[in-house]
């Protein structure tokens, strides 16, 4: 096991930051980091940045800033050429909604940690064998923690965390049958708070999460 991949596993949390620009993300990390999360997903914007000019910009700034503080990653990455992008600007870990080989495998390669996102056994398995180091249960909120139990039972030997729609109703019950990796977006990092500066907010709600995760 790799010390970034322990760090991931001792973290438990990973902040979701999508749709914020990169002359907030510092306070945003800040934010977190005063929260005691250090753990951070920068997301791609397929839509309005395709060249994912904010998101490379965003990663850059917070590796420099936070490098041996945060340990950040890049979210929604879909093409190899992205992970290459993301990785040259600072990505730790890979972060994807699906399972993509050529993604994982590039991840790989650069000796970065791969976490694709999957919703059936067969992905999951497929995403293993391309050399994921966590699988993504995503959206797992959605389909609750009883559907994550069936998929883990003959799935013990991998590593699984729980993204999406995942909140402070749900997490006891996904403790409860072994998810300690949590990816939490909206409910931790709210646009809103971000262009309201609302900062202590932020830093609120992570200590909160953290406490019920532990």
């Amino acid at each position: 096991m790799t010390k970034a991949f322990e760090k991931i596993l001792n973290s438990k949390i990973i902040a979701i930051i999508r749709g914020v620009s990169s002359d907030d993300i510092l306070p945003v990390a800040n934010a977190l980091l005063k929260g005691g999360i250090n753990c951070l997903e920068v997301t791609f914007n397929h839509k309005d940045d395709i060249d994912g000019v904010n998101t490379l910009k965003s990663i850059s700034k917070l590796k420099n800033k936070y490098e041996n503080e945060l340990f950040v990653g890049a979210g929604t990455v879909l093409t190899a050429n992205q992970v290459d992008k993301a990785v040259e600007a600072g990505a730790e870990y890979i972060i994807s909604p699906n399972v993509d080989e050529d993604v994982i495998k590039r991840t790989k390669e650069l000796n970065k940690i791969s976490i694709p996102g999957a919703l059936t056994p067969s992905e999951a398995m497929n995403a293993y064998n391309f050399g994921a180091d966590i699988i993504k249960i995503f959206p797992a909120g959605n389909f609750g923690s009883s559907y994550l139990k069936s998929i883990m039972a003959p799935l013990s030997h991998l590593k699984f965390a729980a993204v999406g729609a995942v909140d402070k109703n749900n997490i006891e019950d996904f403790k409860k049958i072994g998810i300690n990796i949590f990816g939490l977006g909206s409910n931790l990092v709210n646009v809103n708070d971000v262009l309201n500066k609302n900062f202590d907010n932020i830093t609120k709600k992570a200590e909160l999460y953290k406490q019920i995760i532990g």
